[in-house]
């Protein structure tokens, strides 16, 4: 009896700096998502600009990706969505609610526990390194 074999998936590659960069944008863009709309509604071309602005270009979202999570979040009762005539254009102005201000405060504390935790493991490799070179200069030169 022959028995069908998968394809194996696709290897991820941990050590490149591009798959890392590119899972962190993928949840840093939805919390600046929340951050620019925090401080007022705006259409989804403003969103994509002030997020990248805001985050000095760490993140630039698509429209392939901006517009799967304003849906996301519109579904989950986060933001609401209008239709407005801007300039002679129909445009969808999303806005938080007030559970998409209660989500962005608990993911900025969560953004923020990461960030000093990886300052944390930051420093604490540092450290390690300069033992680590103190005691191999210290064998060679003895």
């Amino acid at each position: 009896m022959d028995v069908a074999r998968r394809a194996p998936s696709p290897r991820v590659d941990y050590a490149s700096r591009d798959y890392w960069a590119g899972t962190i944008k993928m949840g840093l863009s939805k919390f600046f998502i929340l951050r620019v709309l925090h401080d007022g509604p705006l259409h989804g071309y403003d969103i994509a600009r002030l997020v990248e602005r805001t985050t000095n270009g760490c993140c630039s979202p698509t429209e392939g990706t901006i517009y799967p999570v304003l849906r996301e979040f519109e579904a989950g009762g986060f933001v609401t969505a209008t239709e407005e005539v801007v300039g002679g254009r129909q445009r969808r102005v999303y806005a938080l609610t007030d559970a998409g201000r209660a989500a962005f405060r608990v993911a900025l504390n969560a953004w923020m526990e990461a960030t000093t935790a990886l300052q944390d493991t930051g420093h604490a490799f540092a450290a390690d390194r300069a033992r680590a070179e103190r005691r191999s200069g210290g064998e060679c030169c003895a």
